[in-house]
């Protein structure tokens, strides 16, 4: 593809290069005449048509130029990657596994893959670091920030017309990240608990291995009370907590969000230190590799969920660019908070003063749409590009590749792996390879959907916990839906009209998502059934209630007052 392009900006530039002199060769009989007037003045009509000829065709050949020069610059990044990671045999780019020898390398399951197929970490930036230093990248950028500009002058003249003075309220965000200290020790219990006890059950563990009379019970005694912990104290205390104390939604976000990180970061750890005791045992060494408490806990802190024992470093800290991901991030809050304000809120307010019917529903899905994907991009842009980043300055972590160019893809395979790196790296290695490692290398297609099931379970698991409800709309998207078109678009779809289909079926899916998550918090808030409290969290009410609610059936009870509701905050009236 790239000899193609590289000929056929050849073939372009001689043509050029032949016209031009063509022309040259015409006009030379009478370039006397025409360069010079009377008293040796400068044709200037000449000059400005010589200027546009050269003008167009600069311009005919820019593009072809553009996309030579990056290809060739992709090429050779990758190829850089690729020898750095061939160089490197250990150190921070690879660290977990050994290379098996022997007759037994091809089916050996008593250890994991070799260093090469393990994830290579090297310093780079983020995508967006790079294309913000293009003007024309940076003016979109400066395009969402005159959006929230008018959001919030929207906002305040509004509420000065409404109540003759300015309203100066974030009823929202109070509400959302109420209750904030007991998540905050809980987010400390947490923390201290991921730091001490995984640590600790693996340097016994791997003590003891070499000396044990029994390793295998010995191990399955650890690994019994390694799971014990993930399951029984990490993954059902914080939500006993988060139910018991009724959190508000952002608050809960903190703790379970949290809560999926220290389990994932507390698997990695231990499955890749695992294999490098089993592969020191085996060759009976003197050292056992055991990682230092301080490397154990920077990779708590690390903006990556893969163990390395060192990663590569920037040299300095630069503290004005963490402080501004920072303020980024605040920006995109207040940015969210705008949009349920003046976007949502007079959508759902107003959808109980029409008979419900397939129009209303399909009216409120479109509706939704552009709130949803303004929210897709603030999330992306928030958590992905700026907390991500901040933390990786701080840390002066090197890989800064958290996501891929996405919006450039063309099948949801590629968009799936390049729209978060940091969970698609997890899920790869730790799910996807150890299946197939597993299996022996067999059933990819069932390794592929055994990945999309945890990843759509645990995508439920943490939006019915933070919105208290169980309405499984995103997992019905994202494990049917979204599955089918991994395997349909998949790869082998190249052309633009795929990323055309891409971006409106993302469109479309987040519409639809705020929409009945939207309407299904407005039902319970508003219309509440008495049913236990299982029933209540497992049934939806948003259908029945609201059909009976228009056809005037049944009559909600008033809301107390000072209710604050979270989607949105202006349905009480």
């Amino acid at each position: 593809m790239v000899g193609e392009e590289k000929t056929s900006l050849r073939k372009r530039l001689s043509k050029s290069r032949e016209n031009s002199e063509e022309n040259e060769d015409q006009k030379s009989p009478s370039r006397g005449s025409l360069e010079t007037a009377s008293n040796g003045r400068i044709n200037l009509k000449q000059l400005m048509a010589k200027k546009i000829q050269l003008t167009a065709e600069a311009e005919e050949l820019k593009p072809f130029f553009m996309k030579e020069v990056g290809s060739h610059f992709d090429d050779f990044v990758t190829s850089l990657i690729e020898k750095s990671a061939s160089l490197d045999n250990g150190g921070c780019a690879i660290t977990s596994f050994s290379i098996l020898e022997g007759e037994n390398n091809h089916r050996a399951k008593d250890f994991r893959a070799p260093p090469e197929h393990g994830k290579v970490f090297v310093l780079r930036q983020s995508l967006l670091d790079e294309l913000f230093e293009v003007d024309h990248i940076r003016t979109i950028y400066h395009m969402f920030i005159a959006l929230l500009i008018l959001f919030i002058l929207s906002t305040l003249v509004v509420d000065y017309i409404d109540e003759g003075r300015l309203v100066l309220e974030f009823s929202l965000l109070s509400y959302a990240f109420g209750k904030l200290p007991v998540a905050m020790w809980t987010w400390c219990t947490m923390f201290l608990s991921t730091l001490g006890v995984p640590y600790f059950l693996f340097q016994r563990w791997a003590r003891g291995y070499s000396r044990s009379t029994h390793p295998v019970v010995h191990s399955l005694f650890h690994c019994f009370l390694f799971m014990v912990f993930q399951i029984g104290i990490l993954g059902l205390g914080p939500t006993y907590v988060v139910l018991a104390y009724t959190l508000p939604p952002a608050s809960r976000c903190i703790v379970i969000l949290e809560q999926i990180r220290f389990v994932m970061k507390a698997h990695s750890f231990v499955r890749e230190n695992v294999p490098r005791v089993l592969n020191s045992a085996k060759e009976k060494s003197e050292t056992i590799p055991i990682p230092t408490v301080n490397q154990y806990l920077y990779f708590l802190f690390a903006p990556t969920l893969i163990y390395r024992d060192n990663y590569p470093r920037t040299p300095t800290v630069r503290w004005g660019y963490v402080a501004m991901q920072f303020l980024q991030v605040f920006g995109c809050f207040f940015y969210v908070y705008y949009i349920f304000e003046r976007l949502c809120a007079p959508l759902f307010r107003n959808i109980k003063q029409e008979p419900f019917s397939a129009r209303v529903l399909v009216l409120c899905v479109f509706n939704s749409i552009l709130p949803g994907v303004l929210v897709l991009f603030l999330t992306f842009f928030a958590f992905l590009h700026c907390w991500l980043n901040a933390f990786a300055e701080m840390l002066r972590f090197g890989d800064r590749m958290f996501y891929k160019d996405w919006w450039n893809s063309t099948s949801y395979a590629n968009y799936y792996r390049t729209w978060n790196v940091v969970v698609h790296d997890w899920l790869y290695y730790y799910a996807y390879k150890d299946f197939l490692w597993f299996f022996t290398k067999r059933f990819k297609s069932a390794a592929m959907l055994a990945v999309f099931a945890v990843s759509a379970v645990v995508h439920e698991y943490a939006l019915a916990i933070c919105l208290n409800f169980f309405y499984p709309v995103l997992f019905v998207l994202f494990m049917f839906f979204g599955m089918a078109f991994n395997f349909i678009v998949n790869d082998s779809r190249k052309r633009p009209i795929w990323n055309v289909m891409m971006w409106t079926s993302l469109f479309a899916g987040h519409g639809v998502i705020l929409c009945l998550y939207s309407q299904e918090w407005y039902a319970r808030q508003h219309c509440p059934l008495k049913n236990g409290p299982l029933i209540s969290f497992l049934c939806p009410e948003n259908v029945g209630v609201l059909q009976g609610l228009l056809s005037g059936m049944y009559t909600p009870p008033l809301p107390p007052p000072n209710i604050h509701v979270f989607l949105p905050s202006s349905f009480i009236e």
